[in-house]
Parts: C-alpha cells; sequence; structure tokens
C-alpha cells in the first residue's frame, strides 16, 4: 500500500566522461548496476537505477559522458545523454571538483541554459580529494556560469552528502505513484548488467588501446534444476590484434577476466554461475547501424 503524500520521480545525472556519474548511482542504489572504470566513457547506454524508501521513489538516469563524437556509437551516446534533459523532473549536473572547469562543463552548461522548468543541480563531487577551503572558489566559478536550483558537494565514492543530496532531490518532487515495485533496483534487464560487468573487467584489465573497441553480449542463460546459472556471452573487438589482448598469454586474461565478472555477477544473481567467454572479431562494429542495434544501442 502506497503511502499518503508519496513522491516520485525521474532524475538525470550527466555531465563529462569519467566524472564519477556511475559511482554514485551505485552508491545512491546500494549495489552495482552501472560499471565504472577510470577509463573515460565508460557508461553507453542511459542507465535506470531506482531508489525507494516508504516516502519517496526516484528514478535515476545514469547518462553516458557527453563528450565529442567519433564514431556512430559516439553519436548514439551523445544523443542517449542529451535526451534525457528532456525527459527527466531534476538534472543533477555532476563535476570533478579537483579539475578546472573545461570546455566540456561549458558545453553542457550550454545545453541546460535551454532547460526550461527543469531544476539543475550542481553537483561537485570528489570533495574527499581536496582541502574544505578549495570550494568555495570552485562554487564561486561555476555560479558565474549559470544559476543553479541547488549547490550540493558530495563524495559519490565515500558516500559524503549523499544522503543530504536525496533530501534535497525529493523536495523538488511532486507527489505521484511508485513506478516501479519497492525491491526493485533498475529497470534493465539481467542480461544486460551481466555483459555490463564482464565488460568492467574488460575496461579495467586491457591497455589504453582496446576498451572503447569492446562490446560484450549474453547469447545464453539458463537455470539448472541444482540453481547453477550457465551464462554464455561473446566479447566484440575490432581487430584480430584485439583478439589477442583479450585472451591473453596461455588465456591467462580471459580467465582473468572471467572470475572476476563471476564474482560480480554471483552476487547480483544470488546464484553460483558458469561463466563462459568466446572473444569474436567483428571488423569496425561501433560504425555499423546492424551491430550497434543488436547490442541495444538504439536512438529512440
Amino acid at each position: 500500500m502506497q503511502k499518503k503524500g508519496f513522491k516520485s520521480g525521474f532524475v538525470a545525472i550527466v555531465g563529462r566522461p569519467n566524472v564519477g556519474k556511475s559511482t554514485l548511482m551505485n552508491q545512491v542504489i546500494g549495489q552495482k548496476i552501472a560499471i565504472m572504470s577510470d577509463k573515460p566513457q565508460t557508461t553507453r547506454n542511459k542507465i535506470h537505477g531506482v531508489y525507494t524508501t516508504d516516502d519517496v521513489q526516484i528514478v535515476f538516469l545514469d547518462t553516458p559522458g557527453i563528450h565529442k563524437p567519433n564514431s556512430k556509437l559516439g553519436n548514439y551516446m551523445l544523443k542517449a545523454a542529451e535526451s534525457a534533459f528532456n525527459e527527466v523532473d531534476a538534472i543533477l549536473f555532476l563535476t570533478d571538483v579537483t579539475e578546472p572547469i573545461g570546455g566540456g562543463d561549458r558545453y553542457i552548461i550550454e545545453q541546460l541554459k535551454k532547460v526550461t522548468n527543469t531544476p539543475v543541480f550542481l553537483v561537485l563531487n570528489k570533495i574527499d580529494k581536496i582541502h574544505p577551503d578549495e570550494m568555495l572558489p570552485v562554487i564561486d566559478k561555476f555560479r558565474k556560469q549559470m544559476n543553479f536550483s541547488e549547490i550540493v558537494p558530495v563524495s559519490a565514492l565515500q558516500g559524503n552528502n549523499v544522503n543530504s543530496l536525496l533530501e534535497q532531490v525529493s523536495n523538488y518532487l511532486k507527489e505521484g505513484p511508485m513506478y516501479y515495485p519497492a525491491d526493485q533496483i533498475t529497470d534493465h534487464p539481467e542480461q544486460f548488467v551481466c555483459a555490463e560487468l564482464i565488460r568492467e573487467k574488460l575496461l579495467h584489465l586491457t591497455r589504453e588501446e582496446v576498451p572503447h573497441s569492446i562490446a560484450v553480449e549474453i547469447e545464453s542463460m539458463s537455470v539448472q534444476d541444482n540453481g547453477l546459472v550457465n551464462i554464455g556471452a561473446v566479447i566484440f573487438v575490432e581487430r584480430d590484434s584485439q583478439k589477442g589482448i583479450i585472451i591473453g598469454k596461455s588465456g591467462a586474461l580471459l580467465k582473468e577476466v572471467g572470475k572476476l565478472a563471476r564474482l560480480d555477477i554471483e552476487k547480483l544473481l544470488g546464484s553460483k554461475i558458469f561463466l563462459e567467454l568466446w572473444v569474436k572479431v567483428n571488423k569496425d562494429w561501433r560504425n555499423r547501424d546492424s551491430m550497434l542495434k543488436s547490442l541495444g544501442y538504439r536512438n529512440e
């Protein structure tokens, strides 16, 4: 039974690549649903995370980092991020306080200035990495760029001030329905999250030239009578040389990816899993519409 005065709404998390959007999403939800990496442009889809209490349900959209695209996949990611501006009840503009305001921040701010009737929060992330005295100058610089509804400093990684952010967001939401069951934390199917967890391990373990050429697709997922979940996944790369890097010497790197991914997927599913990985070369897949569509990258 939904409580009287219950509030709900949709909130977009936007920002440059690698400012901590996925980290914030996972901190709020309390479980890993968005992958994290120190490499930019990790998130490729809008990932919905659902935060529910007795009083409010906030559906967060973790959007791809806004950047200058150099492929059809890049164009998809940019459109996915910018389309989020027009379909939400509030926007969190996440920035990294350890870095100066750059061209990427200014571009996003110019897009946010076009948004009408939607509150825009400036969320200053990574406050655990600077001295408190350094905060005010950063806030002043952003205030000169745009008039924000609220300015909230947080540490997405440590959780500092995240509860305060949630309270302030709730204040801007109206009474509304519970869109998802109270125990649901994402609207993405399990296969999507499993594929993303595998891709996260690949991002951590591969060199600079490989990460953006990687895609992961779950080809099969079945449950045995004893509860063991069998998962078969294909890792797509663009060149034969990349296939060799992913597999590693005597299969060592691929084995390590499988081991690490299995641990995270078991936490997600609450079951033991058997994970089988294959690596396939699909030349220039990031610029092929049919491949992007089959991997779930669709512009709505």
